[in-house]
């Protein structure tokens, strides 16, 4: 019996603070966060990621944030990328249209844990994904929130993944 093909699946991490988060976060929040994470899932050779956009593409490492503060190994995917493309289509059209992006309840981190997924079967890690409940626990959070609520995250340097037949 032939052994199926096995793709590799990254996850990439991205601090969009660079290095601030964990500078000033015990000050101005009164807990120490790492990061402001921006994740991304690199299979079949592209880099697939959810922002105010929708759903878009690019070489690994190819958006303005270049390349990323670290590589998570989620692990190995028979899916081939024919069928991953039909997936990430049907998120387009569901899930993962450009007015559901939410910075803290539906962003770039539920996309990518929710692909890693169905790829691998296995999660991203918890310390990106509790993010949001983590800042918004604070007094900072909360009365930043409904300024950052208004936030739209677009790195540019991606292509938006197949639109609807009428747009452009």
């Amino acid at each position: 019996m032939e052994s199926p093909n096995l793709y590799p699946v990254k996850l990439y991490v991205y601090d969009l603070s660079k290095g601030l988060a964990r500078r000033l976060s015990p000050i101005m929040l009164g807990k120490q966060l790492e990061g402001i994470w921006h994740t991304s899932i690199v299979v079949h050779k592209d880099e697939f990621f959810f922002c105010s956009a929708g759903i878009s593409s690019c070489p690994p490492g190819g958006t303005m944030l270049g390349p990323p503060d670290c590589v998570v190994d989620v692990g190995s995917t028979e899916v081939t990328e024919e069928i991953f493309m039909e997936y990430l289509s049907s998120l387009r059209e569901s899930l993962f249209r450009s007015e559901a992006y939410n910075l803290f309840e539906h962003n770039c981190n539920t996309f990518t844990n929710e692909v890693a997924q169905f790829l691998t079967g296995r999660k991203i890690p918890s310390y990106i994904t509790d993010l949001p409940s983590e800042f918004l626990s604070t007094p900072f959070g909360q009365a930043l929130r409904p300024f950052l609520d208004s936030v739209q995250i677009q790195p540019s340097g991606g292509n938006p993944i197949g639109r609807p037949s009428g747009q452009s």
